[in-house]
């Protein structure tokens, strides 16, 4: 694609984004900018590469045509955010013993809603394809996995770059990994209701996405 129209394209989609989102881009380049400026070359390079991922879920939703609720998007983003900058930069980790706990909660109940949508729309949104309970299992393992990797994550960039992520190392990759647990069991249960009557927590959010995207969930029958 040419450039003018790349560009072109990238404003629509900045128009039609949530306000929260546009406002951390803002801030964003903002920090970018001031961290050139006053030679704190860390903060623009976090600030340049959490921007970079900000971008990503747009990126993954025009690349497979998938519809992305706008409150997910904005939720994906806000996360995004919340970790690589305010936690990093901004020292909210240490500041706020509860910001750590809220990330990975907030987070693992995302990703346990996003292991449900993914197995149900393997199964083109047949409710009957696989006992509820197994759907949900499947999102639990997922979110749990992805809890696993980002504490990965976390230890290699502390060997490598000599951050702080871990804070305390095990005891705080423990503690992560239990909150993860609770977040993704959450999410998990919540897919499983939803299967299982067509009410639950999360339900408007879930309906959404499947409505919107009905051509990958060609079985699904609503109740």
């Amino acid at each position: 694609m040419p450039l003018k129209d790349t560009l072109r394209y990238w404003l629509v989609k900045a128009r039609k984004q949530p306000l929260v989102m546009k406002l951390v881009w803002v801030a964003l380049l903002g920090e970018f900018v001031a961290g050139l400026v006053t030679a704190r070359y860390t903060s623009s390079f976090i600030a340049l590469g959490t921007f970079g991922l900000t971008l990503m879920p747009i990126l993954f939703a025009r690349r497979f045509h998938i519809y992305i609720p706008r409150s997910f998007m904005a939720g994906i983003v806000l996360f995004i955010f919340a970790t690589l900058f305010l936690g990093e930069v901004g020292d909210f980790y240490n500041r706020y013993w509860w910001w750590d706990v809220v990330l990975h909660g907030g987070s693992a109940v995302g990703f346990g809603l996003v292991g449900f949508v993914a197995i149900f729309m393997l199964f083109q949104g047949d409710r009957y394809a696989a006992p509820p309970w197994a759907m949900g299992l499947f999102a639990f393992a997922f979110a749990m996995s992805i809890g696993a990797i980002w504490e990965i994550f976390e230890y290699s960039m502390d060997q490598i770059f000599g951050t702080n992520m871990q804070k305390s190392g095990l005891q705080d990759t423990m503690w992560d990994l239990i909150v993860d647990a609770g977040g993704g069991l959450v999410g998990a249960i919540s897919g499983a209701i939803y299967v299982r009557w067509g009410r639950a927590p999360f339900a408007g959010l879930l309906r959404d996405f499947i409505t919107r995207n009905s051509r990958l969930f060609g079985k699904y029958r609503s109740k």
